[in-house]
């Protein structure tokens, strides 16, 4: 029988630093003495004394290491766990949410989706609007560790490709994600700085910059405003747009920067193809508004802005492109799909696996063109085996699936056509904002039924633990191991 202490250990010992997290938004509420600190006061006490319990009664258990078993649930677990007691200040605080809408936003902000349930944002004290974008660089911070410690190590969706990286994992798991952790917070922490310094440039006040810098470098796209981005001037959106591209590279390759390495930072051949891509996609769009428009600055800000928002999975808007035209409603809706890159906060299928899918491709077409020929499909230099090929080719058919069933099940809840398939794009690739009416860039997710909201939920849940993680605990093969 699995044991479960280890993994009860590790939740409860989160869950409680989630707790202690609370207590910075409880700070900025009681500095502002508006008597909204006590849901933060009262949130805190429970998440940390329920996430010290919970970690007391599993500590006898402790062990170097987790079995693949164990870490296959801590991934999961974790992101269910966390998100229960992040909804507490939702549900205690000023908007005196529903369970279903506060585990909706908590979830949102922890998977960096960004959809988000609220409105009259400019009203909600400060200590919630810094929750919300602590919650969101939280899980940014978070799903790094996960996509370069345990799914690589559990062979998801081709994630092992990227075990050579420096950080082998294998038989010492957590060990390992607490080394890697505390590489890669340098380099979370400092891009979060700069960030809010360029805000305060571009001429955010203050609190604006802090709460902003930390979605944006996390990809999550909580903003402070109905209008997000929108709501500031166009600096600002430049601003946004550099640090959006940089959190969708690979940490890794900032962790060798750091150490005076700049050469895998410049040839890394995922790097390369994300950049094209972006280029490729600005152009497209911008082309087709400037055949519609008069002015050459505006348009291109507002292309550039939105399509390294929704590329990347921050789902920022500073614009209704849904009044763009048919073209680039279309185009945004495949680019959701993409993401950024392996090892980055960005979310989506990723770079990466794009290349390997054209590389596998290309192999095949030249294999049925010279049958007694040898080719193999290779990546950034190296040839790519059977297995990580084979692991991205599930990914997609799991991924396509998914998003198919999504959006049935939306649309049997009564949700129109683009509602439903957009929603569920937007759910399992954590891009936040949909197409559409309702959930489009000028709208949220409020008036979303709430079965609708749970199927959103669970999307989300997936889409960020790369779908197989997630499928996987539901195998009866899993449990019998």
């Amino acid at each position: 029988m699995m044991d479960f202490r280890p993994v009860g250990y590790v939740i409860g010992l989160l869950v409680a630093s989630l707790g202690a997290t609370m207590l910075i938004p409880f700070a900025i509420d009681l500095y502002d003495g508006q008597g909204h600190w006590r849901a933060f006061l009262q949130s805190s006490i429970i998440t940390m004394l329920s996430g010290g319990l919970i970690a007391l009664a599993s500590s006898n258990g402790v062990k170097q290491g987790l079995t693949i078993q164990q870490t296959f649930l801590l991934t999961t677990g974790v992101w269910l766990a966390l998100p229960v007691f992040g909804a507490l200040p939702f549900i205690f605080g000023a908007t005196g949410s529903t369970f279903t809408n506060a585990f909706f936003e908590a979830m949102s902000g922890l998977t960096t989706t960004g959809s988000t349930v609220l409105s009259g944002l400019e009203e909600q004290p400060r200590g919630l609007l810094i929750w919300r974008a602590l919650l969101q660089w939280l899980g940014g911070i978070g799903i790094i560790v996960v996509a370069m410690v345990f799914l690589p190590e559990l062979r998801v969706g081709g994630m092992q490709i990227f075990r050579s990286e420096g950080f082998d994992t294998m038989g010492k798991i957590l060990p390992r994600a607490t080394e890697i952790s505390s590489r890669i917070s340098v380099i979370y922490f400092a891009l979060t700085g700069l960030c809010a310094v360029g805000y305060l440039i571009a001429g955010m006040n203050g609190f604006d910059a802090i709460s902003h810098a930390m979605t944006t470098i996390a990809t999550g796209g909580f903003a402070n405003y109905d209008a997000s981005i929108g709501a500031f001037g166009p600096a600002v959106e430049y601003v946004a747009v550099v640090f959006m591209l940089l959190a969708a590279l690979p940490f890794v390759r900032f962790v060798q920067l750091l150490t005076g390495d700049a050469k895998p930072l410049l040839y890394d051949s995922q790097i390369r193809a994300f950049f094209l891509t972006v280029i490729v996609l600005i152009t497209l769009i911008a082309l087709w508004r400037w055949s519609q428009s008069n002015t050459i600055e505006e348009p291109f800000r507002k292309v550039l802005f939105n399509v390294v928002s929704i590329l990347t999975g921050t789902g920022y808007a500073s614009a209704d492109y849904m009044g763009w035209g048919s073209f680039p409603i279309t185009l945004f809706f495949f680019i959701g799909l993409i993401g950024g890159c392996a090892g980055s906060t960005a979310c989506s299928i990723k770079i990466f696996r794009y290349q390997l899918l054209f590389a596998s491709i290309a192999a095949q077409i030249k294999r049925i063109h010279s049958p007694h020929g040898i080719f193999t499909p290779r990546y950034n230099g190296r040839s790519v085996g059977d297995d990580v090929l084979g692991s991205v080719m599930s990914f997609f058919a799991y991924f396509i699936v998914t998003l198919g069933l999504l959006a049935v099940a939306l649309s049997l809840t009564g949700l129109d056509f683009v509602t439903s398939m957009s929603g569920a794009a937007a759910a399992l690739a954590n891009i936040g904002p949909g197409l559409g009416d309702i959930i489009g860039p000028a709208g949220n997710y409020a008036e979303i039924n709430t079965v609708a909201k749970w199927i959103l939920i669970a999307g989300m849940l997936i889409g960020r633990l790369e779908i197989l993680a997630v499928f996987v605990i539901f195998t009866a093969k899993f449990w019998r191991t």
